[in-house]
C-alpha cells in the first residue's frame, strides 16, 4: 500500500542552530521526492524526523492522513537505507535481508523465501550465502536496500545511499533503485547532495536552504523555471549578467529585451543581474551579427556540446554551450557575438 506523507510547519533547533524553520512538504503516494540542498540546509534532519530518529520541536508529520509526529520509529512502518550500508558483518546476505522479519517473529521458511525474492529483485540472485566482506560496495548497498524492503514498509527513506560508491557503480545503482521504486510503487524520500542524482531519479526535487523549502518541482521545471535566484544558481550552471530594467516588464541584455519571469520588474533604468543558463545564449561568428562582441578564452569539448568561456568587450565573463558541430573555429582567441535567446528570464539584485 502506498501512502502520502505530509510535513506541516516542522521546526527543529539544535542549540542556537535552526535546522528546520517551518518546513512544509506534501509527498504523494508512490512518489519519489529528492531533498536537495547545501550542507546544513536541513534535509537530513527532515529525513530523520520522518524516520522517527529525531523529534520536531513543533509542527506535524502525517502518513496516510494519520498524525505520527510522536509515534516511535519502530511503529512507523518505515524502511531506511543508510550511506554506510550498516550490514551485520556476521550475517549472510539472506540473514541481513531477513533480519527485520526475524524481529517480527516470521518463520525461517518465510524469511528465506522473502530474502531470495528480494535479492533477485535487486540483482543479486545466488548471493544468499555471501557475507558482507565477500561483496563489493555496490552489492552491499543492494543488500541494504533489500533489507529495507523486506518488511514491506509503507515509506522508503534513502540517506545519501550512493555517495560512498565510485561513479560507474553509482550510475548503475541509481537506475536500479529507480526501477525497483517504480516497480513496487513505494513512497520514497531520498536525501542527496548530488544534483545529477536528484534530477535523474526523482519525480520531484525539493530544494532546501536554511531549513526552508525554496521550491519543490519536477526536475525539468526546477531547471527551466526556478522560483528563486537561489534555486537558479544552485541547480545546474548559471550566468549572472548585468541587465537594465525597461518599461513593460522587460530587461535589456546585450541589446535584446527579454520578459522578466516571476518578479516585478521594478524601476525603469534599474540595474539587475540576469540569470541565464549557458544554453540560453546564442553564439554567432558571421560578420555584422547583432549582439555583444566577445572573445573565446577556453573551449571545452563535452561530447554533444562544447562549453565556451567568454569575455565580452565590456569585461563580463560568461559561459555558453553550443552544439559541438557548430564549434569549429571557436578556439581560444576567436571573436564572436553573444545574444540571449528570446525567452523569459529570472532577475536578481545586482
Amino acid at each position: 500500500m502506498t501512502v502520502p506523507v505530509q510535513l506541516k510547519g516542522l521546526r527543529r533547533k539544535f542549540g542556537a542552530t535552526t535546522a528546520l524553520d517551518g518546513l512544509d512538504l506534501d509527498i504523494a503516494p508512490g512518489e519519489l521526492v529528492a531533498l536537495l540542498g547545501p550542507s546544513g540546509c536541513g534535509k537530513t534532519t527532515a529525513l530523520r524526523i520522518i524516520a522517527g530518529f529525531e523529534t520536531a520541536d513543533s509542527g506535524e508529520l502525517t502518513m496516510d492522513g494519520q498524525d505520527v509526529t510522536h509515534v516511535p520509529a519502530h511503529r512507523r512502518d518505515i524502511g531506511m537505507v543508510f550511506q554506510s550500508y550498516s550490514l551485520f558483518p556476521n550475517m549472510t546476505a539472506a540473514q541481513n535481508v531477513g533480519y527485520g522479519l526475524r524481529v517480527r517473529k516470521s518463520s525461517t521458511a518465510e524469511r528465506a523465501a522473502r530474502a531470495g525474492e528480494l535479492l533477485e529483485l535487486v540483482g543479486l540472485p545466488g548471493r544468499e550465502d555471501h557475507y558482507p566482506h565477500q561483496l563489493s560496495g555496490g552489492q552491499q548497498q543492494r543488500v541494504a536496500l533489500a533489507r529495507a524492503l523486506a518488511v514491506r514498509p509503507r515509506v522508503l527513506l534513502l540517506d545519501e545511499p550512493l555517495s560512498a560508491l565510485d561513479a560507474k557503480v553509482r550510475l548503475s545503482l541509481r537506475e536500479e533503485i529507480r526501477r525497483i521504486q517504480l516497480e513496487l510503487g513505494i513512497t520514497t524520500v531520498f536525501v542527496t547532495h548530488d544534483q545529477e542524482e536528484a534530477l535523474s531519479m526523482a519525480d520531484r526535487v525539493a530544494v532546501m536552504q536554511g531549513g526552508r523549502l525554496e521550491q519543490c518541482a519536477a526536475p525539468a521545471e526546477l531547471y527551466e523555471r526556478p522560483a528563486t535566484p537561489f534555486v537558479a544558481e544552485f541547480v545546474g550552471t548559471m550566468n549572472r549578467l548585468p541587465g537594465t530594467v525597461r518599461d513593460g516588464g522587460v530587461v535589456e541584455l546585450f541589446g535584446r529585451r527579454l520578459p522578466i519571469h516571476g518578479a516585478e520588474p521594478g524601476t525603469e533604468g534599474r540595474t539587475v543581474d540576469v540569470l541565464l543558463r549557458p544554453e540560453g545564449l546564442a553564439i554567432r561568428t558571421d560578420a555584422g551579427a547583432e549582439g555583444m562582441s566577445a572573445t573565446v578564452r577556453v573551449a571545452t569539448f563535452l561530447g554533444a556540446t562544447t562549453r565556451l568561456h567568454l569575455t565580452t568587450e565590456t569585461g563580463v565573463q560568461l559561459k555558453a554551450d553550443v552544439p559541438s558541430w557548430e564549434a569549429d573555429g571557436l578556439t581560444p582567441g576567436a571573436r564572436c557575438t553573444v545574444t540571449p535567446h528570446e525567452k523569459p528570464v529570472l532577475v536578481a539584485e545586482g
